[in-house]
């Protein structure tokens, strides 16, 4: 599923943070979106996913427009196609990671007997084998990260939106995380990943850079 805003602009308590920038996510491709903090990164990330409506310009998803989409065909974007790598984990803290690993398929509870086999074998897959009925509050902050990414690797979504996602995180689970964003592409996922990690977007396949006043200076191809 390609993703394409299209002279976007996004105005946030008076600030323009986006101002007519234009930028694609393509399937089986990686896209860094770089820059300095407070440049727009997250927000624009945010129009490509529609969690964040946009004041002016376009968001298509492949040949539907997709600007003005009520709430319920965006749940159904997100529910369908979308799976999420945010930098404080998105998790329910109180659930097991079993439960937060298969949440993007719920009605848990009544397949659980015939789900239950593979979010073992995603778990072995991120270092947490046999810590399925742990609760979440009782991990590290590196286990909570992999039990999201555990999270997006059951989903095998369309599009895959990560925010920082290797931020504050030590090398081995910077390299865990970077890979799986790596294989998810090469699956034939669009990747999208805002980022101020240098070693992440040197591996992408294409950077689009924005500066302080939100103006547009890429996309251009990794150096």
């Amino acid at each position: 599923m390609e993703i394409n805003a299209s002279n976007v602009s996004v105005t946030i308590d008076g600030h323009d943070v986006l101002v007519d920038e234009t930028v694609s996510a393509i399937p089986g491709r990686t896209l860094a979106l770089v820059g300095p903090s407070g440049c727009g990164k997250t927000t624009l990330l945010n129009v490509l996913a529609l969690l964040r409506r946009v004041n002016a310009g376009r968001v298509q998803l492949g040949d539907q427009d997709a600007t003005r989409w009520d709430d319920r065909r965006r749940r159904k974007f997100w529910q369908q196609h979308t799976a999420f790598v945010f930098q404080d984990y998105g998790l329910i803290d109180e659930e097991s990671v079993a439960y937060n690993v298969a949440l993007s398929k719920l009605p848990l509870l009544p397949h659980r007997a015939n789900r239950m086999p593979r979010v073992e074998g995603i778990l072995e897959r991120v270092g947490l084998a046999g810590r399925g009925e742990d609760t979440v509050s009782t991990l590290s902050g590196g286990e909570k990260q992999r039990v999201g990414l555990a999270r997006a690797m059951f989903r095998s979504a369309d599009v895959i939106f990560a925010d920082e996602p290797t931020a504050s995180l030590d090398r081995e689970n910077r390299r865990l995380v970077t890979d799986f964003l790596l294989q998810e592409a090469a699956r034939g996922a669009a990747v999208v990943i805002a980022t101020h990690d240098e070693t992440l977007m040197a591996l992408c396949d294409l950077r689009f850079e924005l500066g302080h006043s939100g103006s547009r200076r890429g996309p251009i191809p990794p150096r």
